[in-house]
């Protein structure tokens, strides 16, 4: 039975359904017979954390310890916020609507720069101090998992543990840890975090000072506890084999973004494309076997009952054994009405037979990454997809009966020039006239082409954690140039806003000292700042000003080649020298011309519409 209060909330709410519970699959067990509460936050609405496959793994990895109780909790949106506060509601779990002060830890999982004041706002409505220092035994464990946990330094402060690498071995370790302290009674938080820090890939943020230069680049990050590691390796799966995908996902009440069932096939990608941060976060590729996912895709299906089934991975058409798992799939999916999707197809492994295998209940949309729009960018980002093999690609497509294409690229690549740009409005071009040439196309209808230009931010652990990121002003005169370039009512254009995307710049690459201003714009109401119609720019940049922070220092200046960054200490598994390497390559096809800014001449030759480098001057 619902608290009055919830009940009285729920009558006030556009989407009551969010956080009601109760969906299909949950897990319910008896709180007096557990040893261990986990609530597992996802720091977004419900519609979007519920498409979030990590969470779908753990919950089932975590509720098959009999004794052990894995709950879930999400962020309310502005309406049941709202409500909240005004009720004096705390943050509840779905399963028990118990508060999250109840748990014995508290974790979230770190998919986007953009949600850390989501976060704040999810421990400020459970009424959980933000930061770790200020949180004694007395308090939950505060958890973080997840690809921003790569460089989880500007929110460090706020997490008592940080999980670097797959969670499916650490989780359980950490739960078993404070299982077996809270059985010996009387363990300090500080003995529990000194246990948990022997987890392969686990980060105490506590246990590291960091010392800073007095221009602001990092000058040393060293433990300040004994034993503890002067770098952390990230913990890494090595037989996917060896944990099945879950069979039996929570079903939504209310639609999730992406409502169907999804299988992992493989984790990690072969491909190195130079800007891709979960390339080499979850490096080196592996892949589960086709009986055993044919398996678990027959029996998720019928528990649920979702008539959609996607192949997730990062690189699915790079899968060993994809054609004989499709033949298996094929073989019960068509006569269940089950569709298959491959969401993360590869322009240069695209073939008729995919088409035929993919398509025998319904078609879904095509998306290729072409990612730049010149075949020289391509090569600097090691991206090795040509011409050809779209062409090849679009007419399996088009004569499959496809009239719409979905193309994705980047802008603000490193050594990129508006003829490149305008690569991407020709390369739209080429596919529509690809076309009306093909003599199988579908008589009477048209084709659609849609170019998605995401705005490039350069990433910790990949080679281009060294370039600048492109200015605001640069990034939108490459929009409106894109937008010039396109003379076709065939090809619609889509590009993500430019200051999104230099917050996501400074989160990516900040340090520990982002921290209060994270809580301060917060307080100045900050929150759900992914979300167009709640992100408050000109808030973050005035509270930046107050507090003293430059934030383009953090994303818009070169890193130096042996600088020490904040994410220093982390090992994810690719060596410093492999990545300067891997950045040197990229380099040897830049264009390049000597300086000639307005503000000032440093006459040396850098990256054509890239920022000055001489470093006497102030950098531009």
């Amino acid at each position: 039975m619902f608290d009055p209060k919830l009940k009285e909330a729920l009558g006030r709410v556009q989407k009551p359904g969010r956080y009601t519970g109760g969906e299909p699959g949950s897990v319910y067990k008896d709180k007096e017979k557990v040893d261990v509460r986990f609530a597992f936050c996802f720091p977004d609405t419900y519609e979007v954390g519920m498409s979030f496959l990590g969470e779908k793994i753990l919950y089932e990895l975590l509720n098959s310890h009999e004794n052990w109780w894995c709950e879930r909790a999400f962020m309310p949106w502005l309406d049941m916020k709202a409500e909240m506060e005004r009720l004096g509601l705390p943050l509840y779990t779905m399963e028990s609507k118990d508060p999250l002060t109840a748990f014995d830890a508290v974790g979230f999982t770190l998919q986007y720069e953009l949600s850390y004041t989501n976060i704040l706002a999810m421990l400020d409505l459970a009424g959980i101090p933000f930061y770790s220092k200020d949180r004694d035994e007395s308090w939950p464990l505060i958890v973080a998992g997840g690809p921003c946990a790569c460089n989880a330094e500007p929110i460090a402060d706020f997490f008592d543990v940080v999980q670097l690498g797959e969670g499916e071995n650490q989780l359980p370790g950490i739960c078993a840890e404070i299982e077996k302290a809270k059985k010996e009674g009387g363990v300090s938080k500080k003995e529990l975090l000194l246990r948990i820090a022997k987890i392969p890939g686990v980060y105490i943020p506590a246990f590291y000072d960091v010392e800073y230069y007095e221009d602001g680049r990092v000058k040393a990050i060293n433990p300040n506890e004994p034993g503890i590691p002067a770098r952390i390796t990230k913990a890494i799966i090595k037989d996917l084999n060896e944990f099945a995908p879950p069979t039996n996902f929570v079903v939504p009440m209310v639609g999730a973004i992406q409502d169907r069932a999804s299988i992992e096939v493989l984790r990690g990608c072969v491909r190195g494309c130079r800007f891709c941060q979960a390339g080499f976060l979850y490096r080196p590729m592996r892949q589960r076997d086709a009986g055993l996912l044919n398996r678990a895709a027959q029996e998720l299906c019928a528990n649920t009952g979702y008539e959609e089934l996607s192949l997730s991975s990062l690189s699915t058409s790079d899968h060993g054994q994809l054609e004989e798992l499709l033949d298996d799939l094929n073989e019960w999916a068509p006569k269940e009405h089950v569709s298959l999707s491959l969401p993360s197809l590869r322009v240069d492994n695209f073939s008729q037979s995919l088409i035929e295998k993919t398509t025998k209940v319904r078609k879904s949309g095509l998306t290729f990454a072409a990612e730049a729009g010149t075949q020289r960018l391509r090569n600097v980002i090691n991206k090795n997809v040509t011409w050809d093999e779209i062409e090849k690609t679009c007419t399996i497509a088009f004569n499959a009966g496809y009239t719409s294409v979905k193309l994705y690229f980047m802008m603000g690549l490193p050594t990129e020039t508006m003829e490149d740009i305008e690569g991407i409005a020709e390369t739209a071009q080429k596919v529509v006239d690809l076309y009306y040439s093909l003599p199988k196309r579908g008589k009477g209808k048209g084709v659609q082409v849609t170019i998605s230009c995401a705005c490039f931010v350069p990433k910790p652990h990949t080679p281009f954690e060294f370039v600048p990121m492109d200015t605001e002003e640069m990034l939108r005169a490459k929009q409106k140039h894109l937008l010039e370039s396109v003379r076709s009512r065939k090809i619609k254009v889509n590009y993500h806003d430019s200051t999104t995307s230099f917050l996501e710049g400074v989160f990516a690459k900040g340090d520990r000292r982002l921290a209060p201003v994270i809580v301060e714009a917060y307080k100045r109401g900050c929150y759900f700042d992914g979300w167009e119609e709640c992100f408050k720019y000109d808030t973050w940049l005035q509270t930046f000003a107050d507090l003293g922070i430059d934030p383009a220092f953090y994303c818009q200046r070169p890193i130096g080649l042996d600088e020490v960054t904040p994410w220093s200490h982390m090992d994810y598994g690719v060596t410093h020298e492999y990545l300067v390497r891997e950045y040197q390559k990229a380099l040897a096809a830049q264009i390049t011309q000597p300086c000639n800014r307005a503000c000032h001449g440093c006459g040396a030759n850098h990256l054509l519409g890239g920022p000055c480098f001489d470093y006497s001057k102030n950098l531009v």
